[in-house]
């Protein structure tokens, strides 16, 4: 079934005069470039004047694409095509393309156009034309809807017909009075008369209204005018004390501007002193460490300095011959100083 639906689509698509041969091998595999050139060939061949976007390059543009065709297949051909199949562009979409071109190839078909032949103008000749129709459509469908309502109201006045008819019949058989008659007239001619002399008060007071509006206008505009003249009379006098003013706001700028330069030279002095006062700190600091290292230094060579004399007195007993205690001690008091003169050298 899918290669004889496959068949009478290529046939078809033949038959319609389409340029390119389709084969069953382009929809192996998903070709939606194939399927939104057919889609839009088959829309302009069913109506030439159809505004479908031809952009299929993202995938919301084809998404856009198949929605777009979908709905004019349906609004104007009444045709109802599966968009998810279409979207897959394989066999599939194959039978969904079968649905729009039987009723083009049935359309032609009707008219006796053979299929062999069928050029640019023999194709014209079945592109169908339903914008036109559009308008008359909506206009029959508000008819349809007005002749239901009038039907409908109609239905209910025959409905009051047999009692109306009695009434009628006896106010048409009843004979005129003219008291009756002269006295309705009457009522009437007073209600019409009151109406009348109610317009008339209402005129009388909407004129008066507009008096009143006039008058006050012309009042808002004196006083409008008194103050112009006033705002303009201040304006030109000079208050006394204004010489004062800008001798007093022109030495409060010089202060400033003093005070501006005192307060910068302020603060640049303050950061001058703390880092002064930083690299004295570090100074000492460097200094105390430099006097705890010493002192360590110095213990360490008074302990060495201890033990070598231990030693050197233990090799004085034994040698008896080297020299008496006196010089030991004097040997070991000056090994003492070179040892700190080096040690202060250093």
């Amino acid at each position: 079934p899918a290669l004889a639906c496959f068949s009478d689509f290529t046939e078809m698509m033949r038959a319609l005069g389409y340029p390119r041969l389709i084969s069953m091998e382009n929809f192996h595999t998903p070709n939606f470039m194939l399927v939104s050139e057919v889609l839009l060939w088959l829309v302009k061949r069913y109506e030439p004047q159809s505004d479908i976007p031809p952009d299929v390059e993202t995938e919301q543009d084809r998404v856009f694409f198949i929605k777009a065709v979908a709905q004019f297949m349906a609004t104007k051909a009444h045709i109802k095509l599966n968009t998810k199949r279409l979207y897959q562009a394989d066999g599939y979409a194959v039978k969904e393309l079968l649905k729009v071109t039987s009723v083009l190839y049935g359309a032609m078909n009707t008219k006796g156009v053979e299929r062999a032949d069928v050029s640019e103008e023999d194709s014209s000749k079945f592109k169908f034309d339903l914008g036109s129709k559009i308008a008359d459509l909506k206009a029959a469908r508000q008819l349809a809807s007005e002749i239901t309502s009038k039907g409908a109201s109609l239905y209910d006045l025959l409905g009051k017909e047999v009692e109306l008819r009695e009434a009628r019949t006896e106010s048409i058989a009843r004979p005129l009075e003219i008291n009756e008659a002269e006295k309705t007239v009457k009522i009437a001619i007073d209600c019409v008369l009151e109406e009348v002399q109610k317009t008339k008060e209402m005129l009388n007071n909407v004129a008066l209204d507009e008096a009143s509006l006039e008058a006050k206008i012309e009042k808002r505009k004196l006083a409008l005018e008194r103050s112009q003249k006033r705002l303009q009379t201040l304006q030109s006098v000079r208050p006394a004390f204004m010489d004062e003013y800008e001798k007093i706001e022109e030495q409060l700028q010089k202060q400033y501007s003093s005070y501006l330069e005192k307060f910068r030279n302020l603060t640049y002095l303050e950061q001058l002193l703390d880092d002064h006062r930083r690299t004295e700190q570090e100074m000492f600091e460097e200094a105390a460490n430099m006097l705890r290292l010493m002192q360590n230094s110095l213990k360490e060579e008074e302990q060495h300095l201890l033990k070598s004399g231990n030693n050197d007195d233990s090799d004085v007993e034994i040698q008896e011959d080297e020299g008496s205690d006196s010089e030991v001690e004097d040997r070991h008091i000056m090994k003492q100083h070179t040892a700190t003169e080096s040690l202060l050298q250093g």
